[in-house]
């Protein structure tokens, strides 16, 4: 393409600080900002993102199709929430403005195996607007693209076994709660731990019916076995609470959390295929304890044993950037719900996003 690419920021809360500095570092023209909250709508998107203004204010998300469809910009980035129930709304106005969007929101990295009936009205709604829908962030790469190019360097592999951990104070109130950081131990039992017993089968109905919202490993696991052509014939989580043994106080919350109190969740799945290859994967989110960090740890048990470590990635920011660079695939895909293991690989561009658009 031979011109600025223009994009619109839908959601202008913490990840949008650097998603709209990143877009505009790689020669995009941000020409439209939307949010819901009162607070923010009218503040020159400059002011969000710390620099001067830029002439472009965040404007009501109410009106966001009235103006989309007047702007007509290449792509919409979507950072509101974490679902895909949350997002839809914003998902359907874009696609009904013909405007192709990405979101941040986990669910939606590979949401086919989590919210069917919401991705395939989205899927459809796309295709008939000739638009391309799709979620990327940090797991795309450090759980996803990471993983499935160290296995191509295996003689043979019978189980990948991951982890990776996150602070749920960087990432907003809803999050933390959605990991029961704040809950007493009955409460998380009843709320998060509940559906740790069921098979298989009843917690995939739960799933798919809305009823039971899993982890992110969930959706991460999809994305695996789609991306390594792996079948899969079981899927388990189970959530266990992690504690501290002193009182945490978290920002978020605006609470202290007692000690020996859920400070959030490890969220274990696993995933049995048809080929032979399981896949164990573990999502903590926590209110952090003084001294402890982001990890992302990855073991392939096969031949040879490879174990692969990422310590203190900078888990919002890599989000924000692997995203980013990940819109011209978008913009490049057939129309639809186009999950990223259907996309090339992440590059990283050297050159302005539009001269990577065909």
């Amino acid at each position: 393409m031979d011109r600025k690419l223009k994009a619109v920021q839908y959601g202008c809360g913490k990840m949008s600080v650097y998603l709209m500095r990143y877009l505009m570092e790689k020669g995009v023209e941000i020409v439209a900002a939307f949010d819901m909250n009162p607070s923010v709508i009218g503040k020159d998107i400059g002011e969000i993102m710390g620099s001067e203004n830029t002439g472009i204010k965040v404007s009501d998300s109410k009106i966001a199709g009235k103006l989309m469809s007047e702007l007509k910009p290449d792509v919409c980035v979507v950072a509101t929430m974490s679902t895909m129930a949350d997002i839809k709304d914003a998902f359907t106005v874009c696609a009904e403005s013909g405007v192709n969007a990405i979101s941040t929101c986990e669910e939606a990295l590979y949401p086919w195996n989590s919210s069917p009936a919401i991705t395939k009205e989205l899927d459809q709604l796309a295709k008939q607007n000739g638009i391309t829908l799709s979620g990327s962030g940090y797991p795309d790469m450090y759980w996803g693209v990471l993983i499935d190019t160290l296995a191509g360097s295996m003689q043979s592999i019978t189980q990948i076994s991951g982890s990776s951990s996150y602070n749920v104070e960087d990432y907003g109130i809803a999050l933390a709660k959605g990991h029961g950081a704040g809950l007493t131990t009955e409460e998380f039992e009843l709320e998060i731990g509940k559906y740790n017993d069921m098979t298989s089968d009843e917690q995939k109905q739960l799933v798919e019916s809305g009823k039971y919202v899993p982890s992110y490993m969930w959706n991460q696991n999809g994305w695996l076995c789609s991306k390594m052509g792996l079948t899969p014939v079981s899927q388990i989580q189970k959530c266990i609470p992690t504690t501290h043994s002193e009182d945490l106080h978290s920002s978020t919350l605006n609470m202290t959390i007692k000690a020996g109190e859920p400070t959030g969740m490890s969220a274990i799945v696993t995933t049995e295929t048809e080929e032979g290859i399981t896949l164990v994967t573990e999502c903590i989110g926590k209110v952090y304890a003084p001294g402890e960090f982001d990890k992302n740890d990855w073991t392939f048990h096969g031949e040879p044993e490879t174990t692969i470590n990422v310590d203190r990635p900078a888990t919002v920011e890599l989000t924000c950037s692997n995203l980013v660079n990940r819109i011209p695939a978008l913009i490049n895909a057939e129309p639809g719900y186009v999950t990223t293991d259907k996309m090339p690989n992440n590059v990283y561009p050297v050159r302005p996003l539009n001269e990577y658009v065909k």
